[in-house]
């Protein structure tokens, strides 16, 4: 970077004076010939950024010059990798499922007729991400993990009920969400889904299922903790149509 500053053509005086008393500090100054006789002793620091937050005023706070550490010292800033960082980054990483739940009836529904929702657990169960970092001298890395926890379902319309009420539906111990419909259930009242109280006519109701995700961690040395739940959904098409009676 010096040398190729230094011989462009027309470069402005402060650029050249810019680099070359960098180059000082890593040559000839704090550091000798840039700790080349101490590679295997420890290791350069550098702040980096990340391209897609570089609008984060955050992402700026550690202004660091590269700086030189020892194998296995702490480099004393407070923006430096730790597991926790890692989480945060495998926290960033992780995909999750769309949110398409399962309806009974499916897509055409009647008025004042209980509709089931459920998700399969087989589709919805635990994501983890892990992130690590291994270089002289450090080796540590970090688990995200995200685990669903409940459905919310917003039916799209004031004039429907949602089972529970809340509209808020609690995972089952086996993993799932809801209660898949089947023959000899028209009776019974769905542990989640939703009833409409009038017609969609010539459209539809835009049907909002939404899956809380709980975020945890675990990294090396036995830390770990919480990350903000996410919330991911869809939206989904239900026509709902009036008839005078229904016969189940």
């Amino acid at each position: 970077m010096y040398q190729e500053t230094i011989d462009t053509p027309g470069q402005a005086s402060y650029a050249k004076a810019a680099v070359g008393q960098f180059r000082e500090v890593y040559k000839d100054g704090e550091y000798k010939d840039y700790n080349e006789d101490e590679a295997d002793n420890g290791k350069w620091w550098v702040a980096v950024r990340n391209p897609d937050r570089e609008d984060d005023p955050a992402s700026w706070e550690c202004d660091k010059q590269p700086f030189w550490v020892e194998n296995n010292d702490d480099p004393g800033v407070d923006q430096a990798v730790t597991p926790e960082v890692l989480a945060e980054a495998a926290y960033n990483a992780i995909q999750l499922p769309d949110t398409k739940v399962t309806l009974a009836p499916e897509d055409t529904t009647k008025v004042n007729l209980p509709t089931w929702a459920w998700l399969d657990k087989a589709q919805f169960k635990e994501v983890a991400v892990t992130a690590a970092l291994n270089v002289a001298g450090l080796n540590i890395q970090a688990t995200t993990t995200a685990k669903p926890v409940s459905l919310r379902l917003e039916p799209g319309t004031e004039d429907a009920e949602t089972y529970p009420a809340s509209g808020e539906c609690a995972i089952n111990d086996d993993g799932s969400i809801g209660e898949p419909y089947a023959k000899g259930k028209a009776d019974q009242t769905p542990p989640c889904g939703l009833k409409y109280l009038r017609s969609s006519g010539d459209g539809s109701f835009n049907l909002q299922a939404t899956v809380t995700w709980e975020v945890t961690w675990a990294g090396t040395g036995g830390a770990g903790g919480d990350l903000p739940n996410g919330e991911f959904g869809n939206d989904q098409a239900v026509i709902v149509q009036e008839i005078q009676s229904v016969n189940r």
